[in-house]
């Protein structure tokens, strides 16, 4: 039912979504949420194998409406070429979902240098290598939207993860300064943080860590990778257009 009445409000037909880290979990529902509402979608993964099946299986449901890119979005080179072949094969970019993340948790005392390096590069750096790769596209798209997926975790801070937490409050910072710089072009630029979702991280956590972590949402319940999705798309839509430079929790409440 979800996906029928996504197929008829189509609000992205004849538009093109840049989806990182849409190789699985929140990043695979975003992607395959434009192409449900007629979106052409590139998706964007550090690996070929998993950005190549969720393109197979995105268009097994929507035909020709996905295409992969393996891109290690820390890399500025490789993101800057792959600007130049997306937009080459779908024409100027309308939507630029920053999701790609990767974590590498541990107390600050033993924390290794290039974990942290690794976490920064990714996270923070990968959305500016992208925002440097499509703005120029975006800013001759009709309603440019740029979203950044950070965590409630760069509004609260976690022990055990400096490194995630720097990323995405960063990433917050990130936003509201390119909403500043892009708002006369008519590019929104707005940040989603999302709280726990279920995914294959959280998947991997025992019935007492799960327990512990809904006791504190006042919802009493994780939320789904596809509560991420339905709010990347209303960003995405001309119902958006006047909102810019904000954070929006999708947490359960955890951060009110």
């Amino acid at each position: 039912m979800q996906i029928v009445e996504r197929m008829c409000m189509a609000r992205f037909t004849n538009k093109v979504a840049v989806v990182t880290g849409a190789g699985r979990g929140i990043g695979l529902e975003i992607a395959r949420a434009f192409a449900a509402e007629g979106g052409k979608v590139a998706v964007v993964s550090r690996s070929a194998g998993s950005c190549g099946s969720a393109a197979d299986t995105i268009n097994a449901d929507y035909p020709d409406s996905a295409k992969s890119y393996a891109v290690d979005v820390s890399d500025h080179e490789a993101v800057q070429a792959l600007g130049k072949e997306v937009v080459a094969d779908f024409g100027a970019v309308n939507v630029l979902v920053n999701n790609a993340g990767v974590t590498r948790d541990g107390l600050l005392m033993r924390m290794k240098d290039e974990d942290w390096d690794t976490v920064l590069d990714t996270n923070l750096k990968g959305a500016f290598n992208t925002v440097k790769a499509f703005q120029r596209s975006m800013m001759k798209a009709e309603d440019p939207r740029i979203i950044n997926i950070s965590s409630v975790i760069g509004l609260m801070g976690n022990a055990g993860q400096v490194n995630y937490a720097a990323s995405k409050a960063g990433l917050i910072g990130f936003t509201k300064s390119v909403a500043k710089e892009l708002a006369g072009r008519k590019v929104t630029c707005n940040a989603i943080a999302p709280g726990f979702i279920v995914t294959d991280m959280t998947d991997e956590l025992n019935d007492d860590q799960k327990e512990a972590i809904v006791g504190n949402i006042p919802l009493k319940e994780m939320g789904h990778p596809q509560d991420i999705a339905s709010l990347t798309l209303f960003l995405a839509s001309a119902e958006a257009r006047y909102i810019t430079g904000q954070v929006i929790a999708s947490d359960g409440g955890m951060t009110m």
